[in-house]
C-alpha cells in the first residue's frame, strides 16, 4: 500500500501523523523512535480508515486528535474499522485503534516552536478528511490526496462534488508549498502538479474521455477508475 508516515520532531518531542498500518511497520517505527530517544508528545489521524488510525504500546499514552466527524466516524464506525485489519492482527494493536479525540485546531501541547500545524479540514476521500499545512517548512502533509501511487479516492461518502472542493482547497496551500506528503506514496516537490493531475483525471471520467494516467498501471487502480465511472453516471 506503499503507505507513508510522518514523524514531526523538535528536540526529543515527536508528533506522529498516520502512524503506519501493519503489526511490523508499527514495530519498526516505535524501534526507530526509540533509536534516536524521541519523545511522542501526540498523534494526529487525517481521516476515519482503519489504516490511519493506529498507534503501539511503545509511543505511550500520549493524547491523539483527529477532525471532529473523523473522531465521531472512528467511535460510530469502530467495530467495522477493526474488521478491516483482519483477524490475525495483534489485539494489542487493535485495541489502541482510533482512540482521536476530534478537535478544529492543533492544542498547543502538540505543537512547538518547531512546528505547529494548521488543520485544513474537508471532505475530500472521506468526511473531516484533513491535511496538515506547516507555513514554516512549506510541508502539505496530504493525508489520502495528492498521491503519485493512487488515483483521487471519493469513495466513501461517494461524493464527487466534495472531492473537487477539495482539490480547489488545497490547491491554495499547494501553490505556497514545497513539498508535499501523501498517505500513500513519495513525498515530492510537485505539489501543484498532483492537484492538476487529479483534476485532470476527475475531469476526463466526469466528460466520458479515457484518462491518460501513469497511475492506472498501480494495483487497484483499474478498479478505482471503474468505481467512478459507475459514481458519474
Amino acid at each position: 500500500m506503499a503507505t507513508t508516515s510522518t514523524v514531526l520532531m523538535s528536540g526529543r518531542d515527536a508528533l506522529l501523523i498516520d502512524p503506519a498500518w501493519m503489526p511490523d511497520e508499527l514495530d519498526a517505527l516505535a524501534a526507530a523512535l526509540s533509536q534516536r530517544d524521541l519523545h511522542v508528545i501526540g498523534g494526529f489521524a487525517t481521516h476515519a480508515h482503519q489504516d490511519h488510525l493506529l498507534w503501539h504500546p511503545a509511543f505511550g499514552d500520549a493524547p491523539r486528535w483527529a477532525s471532529r466527524r473523523t473522531a465521531e466516524l472512528a467511535r460510530s464506525e469502530r467495530a467495522s474499522l477493526v474488521e478491516y485489519l483482519g483477524p490475525d492482527f495483534p489485539s494489542a494493536l487493535k485495541d489502541l485503534m482510533g482512540q482521536v479525540k476530534g478537535v478544529e485546531v492543533m492544542p498547543e501541547n502538540a505543537t512547538s516552536a518547531a512546528f505547529t500545524p494548521e488543520l485544513v479540514i474537508h471532505d475530500g476521500h472521506a468526511p473531516g478528511h484533513t491535511a496538515l499545512w506547516l507555513a514554516k517548512q512549506r510541508v502539505l502533509i496530504a493525508g489520502d490526496m495528492l498521491s503519485d501511487v493512487e488515483l483521487p479516492l471519493p469513495f466513501y461518502p461517494d461524493d464527487l462534488p466534495s472531492y473537487f472542493e477539495a482539490l480547489d482547497v488545497l490547491a491554495g496551500y499547494a501553490r505556497q508549498a514545497e513539498v508535499v506528503i501523501p498517505g500513500h506514496g513519495a513525498p515530492g516537490r510537485d505539489p501543484l502538479e498532483r492537484v492538476d493531475a487529479d483534476r485532470r483525471f476527475l475531469d476526463a471520467v466526469v466528460r466520458g474521455v479515457k484518462p491518460n494516467d501513469r497511475r492506472l498501471k498501480n494495483p487497484g487502480m483499474q478498479e478505482a477508475l471503474e468505481h467512478l465511472r459507475e459514481m458519474v453516471a
